[in-house]
């Protein structure tokens, strides 16, 4: 499903595919020979999405694009089956694996690997032709490479990277802040995107 949002309306290729059940919304361009598959949703919220050629985005997986934080995803990548991505650049030839993750303002370099639930964190900077293991994680400028059981040191550097203010402008030590995140953000989604159909009928 092709959805305008915002003004502005999707422009795929005419050699991608989008699947019937995959919903493409707002400011997107799909390269060349793109693949988009059943159930993925690629979103350009409040800012625009980018991906090159024969990219291929599998089931299931959501990629979006923010106002502080447009999605690039370089030529030749892959973006596995529930996998999600928000605000990031990723370079060419990158494989992001199933239920891989990763966040705003992070930058993937090219030939870089993101294996299963593995997790490239909030403005995070992945060198070219990285790896990171199954259900790792990624954090920090220069990105240092940890396993989830390492939760206190990536805690030491995720903190300083401030999620809640990067993404949403709250204070993290205010006891209200997921009050204000939420209704911040419910109005931000207030807007919903509109199908040709429903444009042609108002």
């Amino acid at each position: 499903m092709i959805l305008e949002h915002r003004g502005a309306r999707p422009v795929v290729h005419p050699t991608a595919y989008v699947a019937p059940t995959a919903v493409v919304s707002g400011d997107v361009e799909v390269g060349p020979h793109c693949r988009i598959l059943f159930g993925a949703v690629v979103t350009a919220d409040s800012g625009p999405i980018r991906l090159g050629e024969h990219v291929i985005v599998m089931e299931n997986a959501v990629l979006r694009g923010t106002a502080r934080d447009p999605l690039t995803i370089g030529h030749h990548s892959l973006v596995g089956p529930h996998a999600s991505v928000t605000g990031a650049e990723v370079g060419e030839r990158t494989f992001l694996a199933t239920g891989s993750s990763v966040f705003n303002g992070a930058r993937i370099g090219a030939g870089s690997e993101v294996r299963v639930n593995g997790c490239v964190h909030l403005r995070t900077v992945l060198s070219p032709g990285s790896t990171v293991p199954i259900g790792w994680v990624t954090v920090g400028d220069p990105a240092r490479i940890m396993p989830p059981v390492h939760h206190d040191a990536i805690w030491a550097i995720q903190r300083d990277l401030d999620f809640p203010g990067y993404v949403f402008g709250v204070d993290r030590g205010d006891p209200d802040a997921m009050v204000t995140i939420t209704e911040r953000y419910a109005r931000a989604l207030a807007e919903r995107p509109t199908t040709r159909d429903e444009r042609s009928e108002s």
